[in-house]
């Protein structure tokens, strides 16, 4: 439900929207909170951050709702997410006692049963307290077969940079001289339990306008760093890091394969030999998804026919092709189809086991669920998985050394459980479900359909109560994220059901183009220029609302983060007449100078680029920064952002803030220190926003 991967009452029955004119562009005074870390940028966030405490943070209902929070985000009967190792299952928890959180193992069997013994093999809590550091925890890279030595990853308060420290899992400690990279944005891969192949920041020259990585080393154990061996460079000017990747299978083979993204959308995919990199002639919007049986798995985001060929294979699909011909001839492939899009529905996840591979699609954004053999022939046969309907469906963990794996379902409203699979017999069991964690009883799930300004069909989901009176006062939160062809589907949160839903709230989730809940197409729908699109689609969803009279204006609210933020933004410049309430989260909001800010030259291909006299003019009629207006009333947003995100950046929120204090508009504003590209680096921070949200909400849709 909750997006880590969120004025009179109007009732008409119909609103004409239409994006803002580009005004005479503003003059861009609010640099200087550019400046991060600065002490006047710092000294006014903390003005901002006091001026809002000492209004939301008063009220008498922020101590209930924080407390609420917390207690549901440290509950002991959430379930434990199981990472399959062989016969042990890990998992990373957190709690009242352990708010960094803690890494513990157990087996298969026992973690089947009620209450599993779990054993700790890594305390993060511990190792901050040692390290005199805030460590946000950011998962491991291990060694196949066996994954005893991994890679842990560190983060300092949540950024993207970390620092790996080479760990065994069997004894549970650091290995002592073995592999350290310091803090950086970087990747890693395994060649051998000696021999890593690094990207990362290895001084001048070797990262891109967008702040990653772009050349890629071989390093050996006892080897000093500066005297790793170059083995691939992307450019300075591609969009997302370089990066190797060794893939294993189990029948014994292996595969090393280097990348590098020159557009955020774009893959170049090349072989590692002993005479170096050999590019493999992949479509460009291609996406490696693993190996199995000597056969490297792909999906496409773009019509393909391979070079040589003449079989056009279907944006949507999930192909495979031989590794050895591969070797033999990287230039020309002979593809197998193993999906095939329709229609109505395309596909969401792709993992393997051992011996077979796993799919989830998206039937009109319904969870579906396969299981694939590859036949003697070199042909591909499907057995549907039976899971219910109505359910979000995910592939939470597949096992390298058999055909066990894990999926995940929840809804909205159904508590999140999950099944235990074996792939060979295409059969599921229950293997947990989480209780429920707030009272659902009075509520209901509908899907809607509204129209977009071009005429467009956008599905959205409904979470309301059973009994709800269509007289347009119901307190209504409409949430998307619309880009990067990220799909939103139901999914259970005990935040919002027990702080939104519960106090008799309904809950909105619009499935608009940018998605990837109808395919890539549905996203190229709102690329660049055309990404008018999915603010229509969004605003198109509010009008169905109010025209439904499920909600009015007055009680309607709306939250997006990151992208979603963005969307926020433009909503609120362009329709402010529709809202009462606005989340924006994490945003980006100066669309003008966004590929100077942080992370952001490397989204160019999803907004375009100020190079561009077409793209420019565009972002310049949709950038919420530039398109504030003194004479307009605005609803009073709320602005979230984090002084260590360093993807996005705290910049786009504190600017836009301040441009809203100089026309002397209303807003609370809040930046917490940690928390990365989140809401908070632990679960006591995250339950403080959480009250400062739903605060925030309860003032503006429900008093």
């Amino acid at each position: 439900m909750r997006q880590s991967n969120r004025i009179a009452a109007i009732l008409l029955a119909t609103v004409i929207f239409a994006p803002a004119q580009a005004p005479p562009e503003q003059t861009d005074k609010y640099q200087w909170l550019e400046d991060v870390s600065g002490d006047r940028s710092l000294a006014w966030v903390r003005a901002e951050n006091e001026r809002t405490a000492k209004v939301l943070e008063a009220d008498p209902r922020f101590a209930v709702l924080q407390a609420t929070a917390l207690k549901v985000a440290e509950s002991p009967d959430r379930l434990a997410i199981p990472a399959l190792n062989g016969d042990q299952v890990y998992n990373t928890w957190r709690d009242a006692d352990h708010v960094r959180g803690i890494l513990r193992r157990t087996s298969v069997a026992d973690y089947l049963t009620a209450q599993p013994h779990w054993q700790t093999v890594l305390d993060y809590d511990a190792l901050a307290k040692q390290d005199n550091q805030k460590w946000v925890q950011k998962g491991r890279v291990c060694l196949y077969p066996g994954n005893e030595l991994c890679l842990v990853a560190l983060s300092a308060g949540g950024e993207d940079a970390l620092t790996l420290r080479e760990f065994n899992l069997n004894t549970g400690k650091f290995v002592e001289g073995g592999f350290q990279l310091p803090h950086s944005k970087q990747s890693v891969s395994w060649v051998d339990k000696d021999t890593l192949l690094v990207s990362r920041d290895w001084g001048p020259g070797t990262m891109t306008k967008s702040g990653y990585p772009f050349v890629v080393k071989l390093w050996k154990r006892g080897q000093p760093l500066d005297q790793a061996k170059e083995v691939f460079r992307g450019a300075e000017t591609d969009a997302l890091a370089a990066a190797a990747v060794t893939l294993h299978d189990g029948d014994g083979n292996r595969v090393t394969l280097l990348r590098r993204g020159p557009s955020f959308f774009e893959r170049e995919l090349s072989l590692l030999t002993p005479g170096g990199p050999k590019r493999i002639a992949l479509p460009p919007k291609s996406s490696l998804e693993g190996l199995i049986h000597g056969q490297i798995v792909v999906s496409l985001d773009e019509d393909w026919t391979p070079e040589g060929g003449t079989a056009k294979f279907a944006q949507g699909a999930v192909v495979s092709f031989a590794l050895e011909a591969v070797k033999a001839d990287p230039l020309h492939l002979k593809p197998v189809v193993i999906f095939a899009p329709t229609a109505t529905e395309f596909a969401a996840g792709v993992a393997t086991t051992k011996n077979h591979l796993l799919l989830t699609t998206l039937e009109n954004v319904q969870g579906r669920a396969y299981s694939y053999t590859l036949d003697a022939n070199g042909a591909w046969t499907k057995k549907k998985l039976d899971v219910p309907d109505n359910q979000t469906v995910s592939i939470v963990s597949t096992n390298w050394s058999d055909d066990r794996f894990f999926l995940s379902l929840d809804g909205f409203l159904t508590p999140p459980s999950l099944l235990l699979g074996d792939a060979a017999a295409g059969t599921l069991h229950q293997a947990k479900t989480m209780p429920p964690r707030f009272n659902a009883s009075g509520d209901v799930v509908e899907q809607l359909t509204a129209v977009s300004k071009d005429g467009t069909k956008v599905p959205y989901f409904v979470v309301r109560p059973k009994a709800l009176r269509y007289d347009g006062t119901s307190p209504t939160l409409l949430t998307a994220y619309g880009g990067f062809q990220i799909s939103e589907t139901p999914s259970y949160s005990p935040i919002d059901g027990k702080l939104w839903l519960e106090r008799g709230g309904v809950f909105v989730l619009a499935n608009i183009r940018g998605g990837g809940e109808f395919g890539p197409a549905w996203h190229e729908a709102g690329l660049k220029t055309h990404r008018q699109h999915i603010y229509d689609d969004f605003a198109a969803v509010a009008q169905d609302l109010v025209t439904r009279r499920i909600t009015s204006p007055r009680h309607l609210g709306i939250r997006g983060g990151s992208n979603g933020g963005l969307l926020m933004g433009v909503e609120m410049t362009q329709h402010p007449e529709m809202w009462n309430a606005i989340e924006i989260m994490v945003p980006l909001l100066d669309m003008l100078r966004f590929e100077h800010i942080a992370a952001g030259a490397s989204w160019v291909g999803e907004y375009g680029s100020v190079s561009v006299p077409e793209e420019r003019a565009f972002l310049a009629s949709i950038s919420p920064y530039n398109q504030l207006k003194p004479d307009v009333n605005y609803p009073e947003p709320l602005i979230f952002t984090t002084t260590k995100d360093d993807r996005v950046g705290p910049v786009h929120a504190r600017k836009f803030a301040a441009r809203m204090e100089e026309f002397k508009k209303p807003f609370f504003y809040e930046e917490i220190i940690e928390g990365g590209h989140d809401i908070g680096a632990d679960l006591k921070e995250q339950a403080k926003t959480y009250a400062i949200e739903y605060t925030y909400l309860t003032r503006k849709l429900m008093d």
